[in-house]
């Protein structure tokens, strides 16, 4: 009965990865299509607090509140995590662009394991780090596929710049799984209250930036998208934010940090097999990093 329940708990974490995999690649597909002159900062506190009321219906429903023992590494989470990794994520797109990120975030698996390994005890076999190697690589590969294509070229300063804020994201990001992971082992929460405390964290230390945002959102002549845009906002927010961020924390609840991260570490992949919807083609490269990705996570769940 118990390998039964562990099967069945793995099962349920492997689903969770994926289809938060899944939510991120399709936000991202929504967020390309909103241009918008907002800073790296307020668009993060924009998606933050708009997922946090999405969240709401459920948090209300949970009933009780959760254990207070995992308060401080969940908070902890959402401030490195969410609050400071995706804002400096974005800040790194607009300055490496999204192949040269893709590619410093394609580490994020390794130092993850590595770290679980050394806090947290958690050892994988050599499924999993083969697993590890070639999602790591069919990321690299995704990243790779736009080279070709060029862009504008930036300064030295303004690459370097954005290298460091690339590899600050993925150790945030990394830190954030981290501290998650150690508070679903320490006490049993729900996992959307965990996702409802990591939010509210991230968004409570945003609220500085809330003048500025409100300013450029509402001003008439300001870099606010136009109303019609505004349900694709809802919808790229519920998708990567709401649902994304849930997601992962039922991954996290029922997975090692570095297999559930690697899992998760497949959304670039997806992008490729979703590109004909963007009127772009995968190429060979892109259908090699596909299964590449599902050779990779097959090894780690098997």
């Amino acid at each position: 009965m118990i390998a039964g329940a562990g099967l069945e708990t793995g099962g349920a974490g492997v689903a969770a990865a994926l289809a938060a995999a899944l939510c991120w690649t399709l936000a991202s597909l929504l967020w390309r299509r909103l241009p918008t002159s907002l800073g790296a900062a307020q668009l993060n506190l924009l998606k933050n607090a708009l997922g946090l009321v999405l969240l709401l219906p459920v948090l209300l429903q949970a009933g009780s509140a959760p254990p207070t023992a995992g308060w401080a590494f969940l908070v902890a989470s959402g401030v490195l995590g969410i609050a400071a990794g995706d804002s400096l994520f974005f800040a790194a797109l607009r300055r490496l662009g999204t192949r040269r990120t893709l590619t410093v975030e394609a580490a994020a698996p390794a130092l993850t394991t590595l770290a679980a390994l050394a806090w947290l005890g958690e050892w994988p076999g050599g499924s999993q780090l083969l697993g590890l190697g070639l999602v790591t690589a069919a990321v690299v590969l995704v990243a790779q596929r736009g080279a070709a294509r060029g862009g504008p070229s930036l300064p030295v300063r303004e690459q370097r710049l954005g290298l460091l804020l690339a590899l600050l994201a993925m150790v945030c990001a990394s830190a954030g799984a981290l501290l998650t992971r150690h508070a679903f082992v320490e006490q049993t929460m729900d996992p959307w209250q965990a996702a409802g405390i990591r939010l509210g964290a991230a968004t409570l230390v945003q609220l500085p930036l809330a003048p500025g945002l409100l300013a450029a959102v509402w001003a008439p002549l300001g870099p606010r998208p136009a109303r019609r845009r505004w349900p694709l906002v809802l919808a790229a927010t519920l998708l990567g934010t709401a649902l994304g961020i849930g997601l992962q924390q039922s991954a996290l609840a029922r997975l090692p940090a570095g297999e559930a991260v690697t899992l998760m570490a497949t959304a670039p992949t997806m992008a490729v097999l979703l590109a004909p919807l963007e009127r772009d083609r995968p190429g060979l490269s892109g259908l090699l990093a596909a299964v590449l990705a599902l050779l990779g996570a097959w090894l780690v769940v098997r």
